[in-house]
């Protein structure tokens, strides 16, 4: 089934819930394989879920551990979610499953939030801003071999902008993203839906192999979040480390407007695109 905006042909949402159905739209799929989803679609869809099983207001998303079993596919979705709480922290288990068959599962830590007066100027890992701000840039990403045309995840479910680097070229590489359409239809995007959503962009943000010879797929995703992040965008400064044994590493920082929010580790399996 196919949800359609009342002014395009573009569907409204990533997803929708029927019941206890996940029915991705064509705005989840990614770039390797049209039948599967991008690994940004089911870690947002995720990071829902974990939101949604706190009762109470006053929680918010730490940590997001997402483990891609399988290609996650554009058919209609389960989901199942056990938690272990405690008085500071809960910790959830996401099972994600199409029919019977298990294709991801995320670990997520959610933190009670206690507001504290903290020092100004406390040392950090991250640079304190990621500039040029989204206002201040013009060119929308464009990932070689990575083609936004037709309805995917990547050309029409997120907005870019291109930051630093030049991502024609192989090497680090940052830019700003933000969700165009609602992850989950009739719910607007939370702040940790809006950073889960950013994060699986580091490894072609940061690509060091070209796609035209190699696939580089991460194999998981996990994100910490320090701060929630304020407004629509997402930014990503984003490196990768490749090896020959097949195996990378790509560690990407998280920012908002107003400065650093986290940080994210993907691991990329790498292989020769024609034995793939």
């Amino acid at each position: 089934m196919t949800y359609t905006s009342t002014d395009s042909a573009r569907p409204a949402a990533v997803f929708a819930r029927e019941g206890d159905i996940w029915r991705p739209s064509e705005l989840s799929r990614g770039p390797w394989d049209p039948r599967a989803q991008h690994g940004g679609a089911p870690s947002a869809l995720m990071a829902h879920v974990a939101e949604s099983a706190m009762a109470e207001p006053g929680w918010q998303l730490a940590r997001l551990s997402v483990e891609l079993i399988k290609p996650v596919p554009v058919a209609p979705l389960t989901t199942r979610c056990s938690a272990q709480p405690a008085r500071s922290t809960t910790r959830l288990t996401i099972d994600l499953l199409a029919g019977e068959t298990l294709v991801a599962r995320a670990h997520a830590l959610m933190l009670r939030g206690q507001a504290l007066g903290l020092p100004d100027g406390l040392p950090g890992l991250s640079p304190p801003r990621l500039l040029p701000l989204p206002g201040d840039c013009s060119e929308p990403l464009r990932i070689p071999g990575l083609p936004p045309d037709g309805l995917s995840f990547y050309g029409s479910a997120v907005d870019t902008l291109a930051a630093q680097g030049d991502v024609s070229r192989p090497g680090p590489g940052a830019a700003w993203f933000r969700l165009a359409v609602p992850l989950v239809l009739g719910t607007p995007n939370s702040p940790a839906m809006r950073a889960a959503a950013a994060a699986d962009f580091g490894n072609g943000l940061s690509w060091v192999l070209p796609a035209e010879r190699y696939v580089f797929s991460n194999a998981d995703l996990s994100l910490h979040l320090h701060r929630q992040p304020v407004g629509e965008w997402i930014g990503l400064a984003s490196e990768t480390q490749a090896d020959g044994s097949g195996a990378g590493i790509t560690l990407s920082r998280l920012y908002d407007e107003q400065g650093p929010i986290g940080v994210a580790i993907q691991t990329l399996v790498l292989r020769d695109r024609g034995a793939a």
